[in-house]
């Protein structure tokens, strides 16, 4: 069975979405699953958050072999092939999880990815134009077959341009990173009507491509299955008279995310708690953050001598619990199997 492909994605920015892709990485991988983590966010925050200055340094400034996401499209982008092999860097914590590193200079690949969307829905039926929109899909499909992954875990930039368009289509399942804020109540309602025509428009195309003399390049399915979305930062009194803001939008979200982004009926309102499509209300662990990014280390790798001593400990303990639970609960509604430890 091939990697599942789970996509975080939010219009909004700072919604927690490259901390949540980086510590599910880690705990998957504590679960004795094999795990690619994929960069394809321009601003590069996943790998930043992986790699030291000094690797990063090698890669972006000194490295002129194909390291990065960008490096592997190069080829497509000149004219001059398809997409390079991928690298994945590992580390000596496990061998169990692989990055497919970032590349502030993927932003170049925008205006490519525009016109060759354009090229595959006039008709066409240039191989060249779903060579580069499945370009993404295919980067990881090797990514999986060379690390054996089980689960591939995908943080993408906050915006709705090309970049993520075909990032998108190239995934199984999409994750909703969220705040309990007027702007993420909104974003809910900008990204669904996109989600849903690119999803429509790719499976039109794959339908038509079926007849093209080319169809047995091999194409993503563009299923791109909301499985819920995810608060951080979230209050543990949700509903007290203290928390007038996010009194204001718990009731919003969860039939916004039914109606924009799973495009059904809006039932009754319901308590953000109680809705389904929440997989996670993770509290604010702002006090471990700086120690886990100077350690580059999740926070629930933290250790006293990383400066997790005295109360840290149990916040310490706390954050890998939720994050296990946020885990399982992915799993489940992906159809990946954690083995038994």
């Amino acid at each position: 069975m091939s990697a599942k492909i789970i996509a975080f994605f939010n219009n909004k920015e700072r919604v927690g979405k490259t901390s949540l892709v980086y510590h599910l990485a880690w705990m998957y991988q504590d679960l004795g699953l094999r795990v690619v983590a994929a960069d394809l966010d321009p601003q590069a925050n996943l790998t930043a958050a992986f790699l030291d200055e000094e690797r990063l340094e090698q890669i972006w400034l000194a490295n002129s072999e194909t390291t990065t996401v960008f490096d592997c499209v190069q080829p497509l982008l000149k004219g001059i092939g398809d997409i390079d092999n991928p690298h994945l860097e590992y580390f000596p914590e496990s061998e169990k999880l692989a990055l497919l590193v970032g590349d502030l200079a993927l932003s170049g690949f925008e205006d490519e990815l525009s016109a060759q969307w354009l090229n595959c829905l006039g008709g066409g039926g240039e191989e060249r134009a779903f060579r580069v929109i499945s370009a993404f899909w295919r980067i990881l499909q090797n990514t999986a077959i060379q690390h054996k992954a089980n689960i591939i875990l995908m943080d993408l930039g906050p915006n709705l341009g090309a970049i993520n368009r075909a990032a998108l289509i190239s995934a199984d399942y999409i994750v909703i990173p969220m705040m309990l804020d007027l702007v993420s109540y909104l974003a809910l309602q900008n990204i669904g009507y996109p989600l849903q025509s690119w999803k429509k428009d790719w499976k039109e195309l794959l339908s038509q491509n079926r007849e093209n003399p080319f169809s047995s390049l091999s194409l993503p399915q563009g299923n791109l299955e909301p499985i819920g979305y995810i608060i951080s930062q979230a209050s543990m009194r949700l509903h007290s008279s203290l928390n007038p803001t996010y009194n204001r939008f718990i009731n919003y979200i969860p039939k916004t995310y039914q109606g924009f982004i799973l495009n059904q009926p809006i039932e009754n309102n319901i308590f953000i708690e109680d809705d389904p499509n929440c997989l996670a209300l993770l509290k604010n662990y702002q006090s471990l953050m700086p120690m886990a990014q100077e350690a580059h280390k999740p926070m629930f790798h933290l250790k006293p001598a990383d400066g997790a001593i005295g109360a840290h400990t149990k916040v310490v303990r706390n954050v890998y619990d939720d994050f296990k639970k946020l885990a399982y609960k992915i799993a489940e509604r992906t159809q990946v199997n954690i083995p038994e430890i």
